[in-house]
Parts: C-alpha cells; structure tokens; sequence
C-alpha cells in the first residue's frame, strides 16, 4: 500500500514571557507557558495528546455500542534529567471505562481490549511516533 502522507501544522505565537498561544489551521487556540498560572507544561501536553488519541481510538469502538458510564485516562511518566538530555521514559496510560450492564455494555466491554491493542499498534499517531521516533528539525524560518 502507498504511503499517504498529510501535511500538518501548528503555529505557536510568544505573547509574553512565558506565555504561547498555539493555533492550528481552523483557528482553534490554546494558550500555555510557564508564566500561565493553571495552564498545563508542554511535557503534559505530550502526555495529554497521548492520551487523548488513544482515547479517542477507545471512544469511537466503543460508544457507539453503548455510551461509558465512567471514561478516566491517566498517563504517568519518569521524566529522567539531570547529567543527560531531559526526556520522559516508562509512560504509562491506564485506561478506566465502565458501561452500563446488559448486552450493549457487555458489547462496549468486548471492544475495550481489541481497540486498546489497535491504538497502541496502528491508529494512535501520537502514541506511534513517540514509539517509533520522528526527525525533529529545529531551525530559523
């Protein structure tokens, strides 16, 4: 099968010392930094985007079979600095979904491992190229 390959771009814009605001293309916007007080770091952001795209593979095989009675990610991560380059190691996305009882729930309940199993090996982008490593150029536009 061909690879089909699909530009995608944020643009993040310095406001202050401290504080970005990231856009993307349809004008969504969500503003962080280290001068933002209650907004998440960029290393939460990573583990908040590989969450939410595993989730979201998890939501769309199961919902649709019955509606979660309880949907809780939580990703946990070593974040290892120190004498070396910081990076996070060991993350961990603990998945905890309940559905109501009876034939749909036990439907939805039959479909939480399969597509657990599809995010982590081929649907999640996030997830797969924290995995498998992505070229990361950093340069001067």
């Amino acid at each position: 099968m061909a690879e089909e390959i699909t530009n995608k771009q944020v643009t993040l814009t310095r406001e202050a010392e401290g504080v970005y605001v990231a856009r993307n293309a349809d004008g969504a916007e969500y503003r962080f930094g280290y001068n933002v007080d209650g907004a998440l770091s960029s290393v939460e952001l990573l583990m908040v985007a590989i969450a939410g795209c595993s989730a979201t593979d998890l939501d769309m095989m199961t919902s649709r079979r019955a509606e979660p009675t309880k949907f809780e990610v939580t990703v946990s991560a070593d974040k290892v600095g120190g004498s070396t380059p910081a990076i996070l190691r060991d993350i961990d996305v603990a998945f905890d979904v309940a559905f109501p009882e009876g034939e749909d729930g036990d439907k939805a309940r039959a479909r939480v491992e399969p597509a657990l199993r599809s995010a982590h090996e081929k649907t999640c982008t996030v997830s797969r190229t924290v995995e498998n490593g992505a070229t990361v150029t950093l340069r001067e536009a």
